[in-house]
């Protein structure tokens, strides 16, 4: 387990609070902080098995039990976790080849993910296939920028969710890649691809205004960054409001620690990605500081742990 940068996010100076004279434990000691610990995956690609140990690079890390047991110890040790997952759970391995995707799902309703988004190869086996995959699920599967009106699939994802958490209000919504090129046309059928940014701002306005949320998370499979002009979680970060944290995926990006950045109303803004294949467990556990005119996020840490 890595500690990576404490990241403070409240208007605090040090450990004292501006204009108060108050040390910041002696204040924490009389406010009500409420502390969620979200944990998070992504580009799963079916490794149930952790990798053989045959001398590669990822020799025995990931694997479905190992996490299981990381997860099992984190609810033990913390009042209040979120487990989520930005796509791409299928294909890879041959559990995808033999069994379509029944697998993966069923070990992650095992595991309790409270959430996941849709990756371009969870289309791998067809619309009909993860339709019946999804029966199995007991977690939404959430895509805002995805039409898929006359589909199979219509109906079957969610744009969003609102969590309750200890009177916190956690917005929690999916935004899906452009499948042309990614996907052939025969498993996508005439899934409509919307504009991630206007879908994104719309659905994250929703949150804010309307259910009154108080933290805002993007499950995205859009890719971390890309060299050409592609939208991207960095690209999208400037021009989404609202939105507190992005946990990414595609791009199979590991990162040495969440990048910090702001969005479209200067707020801080988080992303992360942890690789792909399960090897690395993301967490962040974020402070917020309840009963005040609007509960607000106060601080965040954030640390992966390697899964082997």
């Amino acid at each position: 387990m890595k500690r990576r940068d404490f990241i403070q996010l409240g208007a605090l100076s040090g450990t004292w609070v501006l204009g108060q004279g108050m040390p910041l434990n002696k204040v924490w000691d009389i406010e009500e902080i409420v502390k969620i610990t979200i944990l998070h995956t992504n580009d799963v690609h079916s490794r149930i098995d952790p990798f053989p140990l045959d001398g590669s690079r990822l020799q025995g890390l990931g694997g479905v039990a190992t996490r299981a047991s990381m997860i099992r110890t984190i609810r033990a040790q913390e009042k209040n976790v979120l487990l989520l997952d930005a796509g791409d759970i299928f294909q890879g391995t041959p559990y995808f080849n033999l069994y379509k995707g029944e697998i993966e799902i069923k070990a992650m309703s095992a595991l309790g993910y409270d959430a996941t988004t849709i990756g371009n190869h969870d289309f791998d086996g067809g619309m009909e296939n993860l339709k019946s995959q999804l029966k199995l699920a007991k977690f939404p599967m959430l895509v805002g920028n995805y039409d898929f009106s006359g589909t199979p699939m219509e109906g079957i994802t969610q744009k969003f969710i609102v969590k309750m958490v200890e009177g916190i209000k956690i917005g929690i919504f999916g935004l899906g890649i452009e499948m042309k090129g990614l996907v052939s046309d025969d498993l996508f059928g005439d899934t409509k691809y919307l504009d991630p940014i206007h879908e994104g701002n719309q659905i994250a306005a929703h949150l804010k205004n309307e259910e009154k949320c108080d933290y805002i998370i993007c499950l995205s499979h859009l890719g971390y960054q890309y060299n050409q002009q592609k939208i991207s979680d960095r690209t999208l970060a400037p021009l989404i409001d609202h939105v507190d944290l992005i946990i990414g995926g595609h791009t199979h990006t590991f990162l040495d620690k969440a990048f910090i950045t702001k969005n479209k109303s200067g707020a801080p803004l988080i992303i992360n990605q942890v690789g792909w294949a399960g090897v690395m467990l993301g967490r962040l556990d974020i402070r917020f500081e309840k009963n005040k005119a609007r509960n607000r996020c106060k601080t965040c840490n954030n640390e992966w742990i390697m899964n082997g």
